[in-house]
């Protein structure tokens, strides 16, 4: 048996002195006009005021923010720091087991306390909630990687903590529960009997799976109730996908240092936030003409907002209790099914990535269940690292653009955001090993029924 050595580096870490000090804001860049949020009864934009009542204002500033870059605070950069800067990988065995021409890098997000990006935004969330006297966040979480990391983010500023989770999540991830309850805080399977939106879906499908959009709807009616209680949003939102391209500023310095910049870059999305946080930055050279990169979002067949759902003002829940946002939708009566990928089950896409792949600057793709667990598969057996289901979408499509570049004899460099790790969703792998992993695609005359009554 022989065993071959990499050629290259595989593994860039920036030091702790690099850790970026702004986020870039890509809305100083659109070359459209925006969209506004617009008040569900008047139709009109909504202002500071309206939003105050959910979030500090200086997170309100940020959603509307038109400067390129914003400071990040010490005490954000200080809670960074404990997982940041992260590495930059190349997946060589995986490019030899495709026996492809393309180069492929990821952005490893897997080494956070919580195990994924999500508490890039988390610990700014919680900072500024903090800084402006909130004493406690509510929030949704879907598969748990967000409630997760809000969990860690709140102790770490001393706020208490509510999460409302999906239930088919809540049932298949027990352990992800466990992280938000070592970290202090209370977990609840949504739909739950805590609020009024719960209980009225409960009445109504007394089996609900339950949806983010659900769990969303449940979070503000807890939040609004409350003097003392904020919400927060892990992902859609433009401050939180804002937060998120420190991924995208360490890659951008990673990959010159690798002399490989992408001509692929590549994401899962079910919100948009991991997607655009690596994707932003390199987004700005591409915006600007300056390259000619090509970006990839990766959705499930069971959700597909982008490829199959319509582009017009939804609301972000599933009660009708957000402000309407302009995005990709599959109306947001949509209940997706129990997919092992529960941080992708959403019904829209966060306006800015929506608004970005209907101008022709981001392409979609969707893929069933089984095929991206090939992926993930296929990838743990050569790079070592098992990904969640969620991240394996990106995998799935990083694989898929390898295979093409190899039979066209192109080579191009492929990045794309590991964005958390499967160590809690191994009960995802024994369903794929047993075979009864199920692929859901939805009828095309599901769809218009969803999006026709918008």
């Amino acid at each position: 048996m022989s065993i071959h050595a990499p050629e290259v580096a595989n593994r860039i870490q920036l030091d702790e002195r690099e850790l970026p000090t702004r986020w870039y804001n890509i809305q100083a860049d659109l070359p459209f006009p925006g969209s506004p949020p617009l008040h569900p009864a008047t139709k009109e934009p909504v202002g500071p005021q309206d939003l105050a009542p959910l979030f500090p204002m200086e997170l309100i500033k940020q959603e509307v923010s038109q400067e390129r870059y914003i400071d990040i605070p010490q005490p954000i950069q200080d809670a960074l720091r404990l997982w940041r800067p992260s590495p930059l990988m190349r997946a060589t065995r995986l490019e030899r087991e495709l026996k492809t021409t393309a180069k492929i890098y990821y952005k490893y997000e897997g080494g956070s306390p919580a195990g994924s990006h999500k508490p890039n935004t988390a610990v700014a969330q919680a900072f500024y909630n903090k800084a402006e006297g909130t004493k406690r966040l509510t929030t949704e979480t879907g598969a748990g990687q967000w409630g997760s990391a809000l969990a860690f983010a709140t102790k770490l500023f001393e706020l208490e903590c509510m999460v409302y989770m999906v239930r088919i999540s809540y049932e298949q991830k027990p352990y992800r529960k466990s992280m938000m309850q070592v970290w202090g805080a209370e977990v609840v399977p949504s739909p739950s009997d805590r609020t009024q939106a719960g209980r009225r879906i409960r009445a109504e499908s007394p089996d609900s799976t339950g949806s983010l959009g659900i769990a969303i709807s449940e979070a503000i009616e807890d939040a609004a109730s409350r003097e003392d209680t904020k919400y927060s949003l892990g992902s859609v939102l433009n401050h939180v996908l804002m937060h998120q391209t420190i991924i995208g500023e360490e890659a951008q310095l990673q990959m010159e240092r690798a002399g490989a910049m992408p001509d692929v870059v590549v994401g899962c999305v079910g919100g948009g936030s991991n997607f655009s946080g690596l994707a932003f930055p390199f987004l700005r050279d591409r915006i600007q003409g300056r390259s000619k990169t090509r970006f990839l979002a990766v959705e499930p067949a069971a959700s597909p907002s982008i490829t199959r759902g319509k582009y017009t003002y939804d609301f972000g829940d599933t009660i009708g209790m957000t402000p309407l946002l302009k995005m990709h939708t599959l109306g947001h009566a949509f209940v997706p099914d129990g997919i092992h990928a529960g941080g992708l089950r959403y019904h829209g896409m966060a306006p800015l990535v929506s608004a970005l792949a209907d101008h022709g600057f981001i392409d979609a793709v969707a893929y069933p269940q089984r095929t991206v667990f090939d992926a993930a598969v296929q990838f743990a057996r050569t790079e070592g690292t098992i990904p969640a289901p969620e991240t394996a979408h990106a995998i799935r499509a990083v694989i898929d653009e390898a295979v093409k570049a190899r039979e066209r004899g192109e080579s191009p460099t492929i990045l794309f955001n590991f964005s958390g790790h499967g160590l809690l969703d191994l009960s995802a792998y024994d369903a794929y090993f047993a075979g009864t992993l199920s692929d859901v695609t939805l009828s095309e005359a599901r769809i218009q029924e969803l999006v026709g009554a918008l």
